[in-house]
């Protein structure tokens, strides 16, 4: 009886101590479990030119445009867009019976109250993918044309070249794959493409410049034969033949840039 009577008396104070574990569990407090989301959907909105050097979207620059005083047009609208190629400057040269390489201005830009800054850079192309796929995608250019004047006698500077070379790629993005550059590009005045440079799917995504080179000073003769400091870039060139006869004329030529969504290989 007394071996009964202990086991009955352990049980009851088994049970009151386990009444007495739940009820400080409870007092001290408890776990609880909620969310947090976002989601993100492709940006429409227009891109505004980065410096080549530092490309942080935060801090836009205003590019010159040596060849239009109005300014360079505006990037091109979507998701996937080209926010901003400089036009090409060949400069004022003599007319020679030689073939000469000209070298294009340096990219200039404006301060906030609209002067010339001191901010000089290579010329070069920018790019945005915010489309949220990383889908992939290819920046081609061409040439619409030989170099022409209409309004003069030897109209087209027959058998000119324009060569860019020593491409440098750059962006504000992290972790992502960057596209690859073409190593040189030689521009075809019939009209063919070339590619610039793409990337393969899964990268390329966010900001992207391409600048051909490094900017670097030459002394040459203005308009008025008198010396001048150029500020030029040697990685972007335009090659005239000794035999191809010129006019004291302006020559000109214009370039489209087409991106598509189709991914490098």
């Amino acid at each position: 009886m007394k071996k009964i009577s202990f086991v009955l008396v352990s049980a009851t104070l088994l049970g009151t101590a386990l009444l007495t574990t739940t009820a400080h569990a409870g007092e001290k407090g408890a776990d609880y479990s909620s969310n947090g989301a976002v989601k993100f959907i492709p940006n429409s909105d227009r891109n505004n030119p980065v410096d080549p050097d530092d490309p942080n979207p935060d801090n836009p620059v205003v590019p010159e445009d040596p060849t239009n005083p109005d300014g360079p047009n505006p990037g091109t609208d979507g998701p996937l867009s080209i926010d901003y190629a400089s036009s090409l400057d060949f400069g004022v040269n003599k007319i020679s019976n030689k073939t000469q390489v000209y070298y294009a201005r340096a990219q200039k830009f404006k301060a906030a109250d609209g002067s010339t800054s001191n901010l000089i850079r290579p010329n070069y192309v920018q790019i945005s993918d915010n489309r949220g796929n990383n889908a992939g995608w290819t920046l081609q250019v061409k040439q619409n044309g030989q170099f022409t004047n209409k309004d003069t006698l030897n109209k087209t500077l027959t058998g000119s070249a324009i060569k860019l070379t020593s491409p440098v790629v750059k962006s504000n993005a992290k972790n992502v794959t960057a596209p690859i550059a073409t190593a040189e590009i030689n521009l075809d005045p019939n009209g063919a493409q070339t590619t610039v440079f793409s990337a393969k799917k899964d990268a390329g995504a966010g900001t992207w410049v391409n600048a051909w080179g490094t900017v670097s000073k030459a002394t040459e003769k203005d308009e008025n034969n008198k010396d001048v400091e150029a500020d030029i870039n040697k990685e972007v060139s335009l090659t005239v033949p000794g035999t191809t006869p010129k006019d004291a004329v302006n020559y000109s030529t214009t370039l489209t840039w087409s991106l598509s969504d189709t991914p490098a290989n």
